[in-house]
């Protein structure tokens, strides 16, 4: 079988904690991989944003291809501008297949955009469109606290057009599902729920000593880590004002040791190339008084997140919405306790007092004692640990990709039954 499998606006390859990548990189990068490792040839689509990157590449091993198709200015562009461009590499898409004499059988398509070029392919092509939106304009809306995060109408225009063209819809967790047809009065029939998966045979748990010393920290640091992109969506506030009443009620003083760690976006540019969210923080942090416990790290590759992951006494996840949330697994699979906000994904993927703890989503006193929870009592976040990793294991990308196969063949059966009849 032949896949044709559309990342639009974002590649899989480029360096998470950027304002466009996280997890629907890893998604496509993994899921590619492991369904070249079961025989299912997949090319990856992908707008180009760089002249000088090689348009096409084999990183993804088994004979499976990125393509990055030039669509308007080989340059990173604002969504509300690659909306304009989508015609433009839905021909580029087309002249490949032409140019290499491949016919695809199916159209698996990743974020709204994706989704629009998909369905230009499918009345090009005749051939069926299955797609996963990640996240969902109208929830982004409703958690948006200015008008410049909250998605535009063209977005959720498109997502409607998708949802009612597709053939099949994944969504990540019966909350995403839910949401569809709440607020998009989706057809529940044409909706698969089949989650995101991990690759356990990266992140699983490092030994925490030997973790620290690949991270560079004292083997007495006990950290707390966010990972993630740094928009406000993320509700890093929120986590740095818990960390602030830590503080002040003294329980900071009692370990010595304590610190937090910050993954995503960069924080050592010049002030004036700060973005706006990062400015923010920073100076949240500095007000509190918090500079010398908060450490910006800055971007890190999939390579060494199992060291942090590993090395930290817990991750937190205050995001105001996650349609999965991605970093909570792969930190689960390294055995660390996850502390998430219960919106979305997160209510369902991490078990409250399980595997770590629930707080409602921008409550930082809330947040605060579910830290010390973590923090006084080892007992429990050791047997958290070890609960994490187990449930973790039943989200193996093997499992996941041989589900999202089977979805597959399904869809081309239905079709070749429809054309006999």
């Amino acid at each position: 079988m032949r896949i044709a499998m559309l990342s639009y606006h974002t590649c899989p390859l480029a360096t998470l904690g950027g304002k466009d990548t996280g997890g629907m990189n890893v998604y496509v990068q993994m899921l590619t991989r492991r369904l070249g490792r079961m025989g299912v040839h997949v090319d990856v689509f992908t707008r180009s944003q760089d002249e000088h990157v090689p348009h096409v590449l084999h990183d993804l091993g088994y004979g499976n291809r990125i393509v990055h198709v030039p669509s308007g200015p080989e340059i990173p562009l604002p969504k509300p501008e690659l909306a304009e461009h989508i015609t433009t590499f839905r021909q580029g898409i087309q002249e490949f297949a032409l140019k290499k004499g491949i016919q695809y059988d199916l159209i698996h398509s990743h974020y709204w955009m994706s989704g629009i070029a998909a369905l230009e392919l499918k009345g090009v092509w005749g051939v069926p469109v299955m797609h996963m939106f990640h996240t969902l304009g109208l929830m982004k809306q409703r958690v948006a606290r200015s008008a410049e995060e909250a998605e535009g109408d063209y977005r959720v225009n498109g997502e409607r057009e998708v949802l009612a063209k597709a053939d099949r819809i994944v969504a990540a967790t019966q909350a995403e599902l839910a949401q569809l047809q709440w607020l998009y009065q989706a057809d529940a029939k044409k909706v698969v729920v089949i989650p995101p998966g991990v690759d356990t045979s990266h992140f699983y748990p490092i030994p925490p000593d030997e973790a620290k010393d690949f991270i560079g920290i004292p083997p007495d640091t006990r950290m707390m880590l966010f990972v993630g992109r740094i928009e406000p969506l993320k509700g890093i506030d929120t986590l740095l004002k818990s960390i602030a009443i830590l503080r002040k009620r003294g329980i900071l003083d009692r370990y010595c040791c304590l610190c937090l760690s910050i993954i995503g976006g960069q924080p050592n540019v010049q002030n004036g190339h700060l973005s706006d969210e990062m400015s923010r923080l920073q100076s949240i942090s500095a007000t509190h008084g918090l500079d010398d416990l908060v450490t910006f790290l800055g971007r890190r590759g999939q390579d060494n997140l199992p060291y942090y992951y590993s090395a930290a006494e817990a991750v937190i996840m205050p995001s105001h919405y996650e349609s999965f949330g991605m970093v909570a697994l792969e930190a689960m699979a390294c055995g660390t306790p996850v502390v998430a906000s219960e919106v979305g994904g997160l209510a369902f993927l991490v078990q409250d007092g399980v595997t770590g703890f629930h707080f409602p989503a921008e409550d930082p006193q809330a947040l605060s004692e579910k830290l010390i929870a973590i923090i006084e009592n080892r007992e429990l976040r050791q047997k958290m640990s070890t609960q994490a990793a187990e449930v973790a294991r039943d989200y193996d990308w093997d499992r996941i990709a041989a589900r999202i196969n089977a979805v597959y063949l399904e869809i081309f059966q239905q079709k070749e039954k429809a054309h006999q009849s």
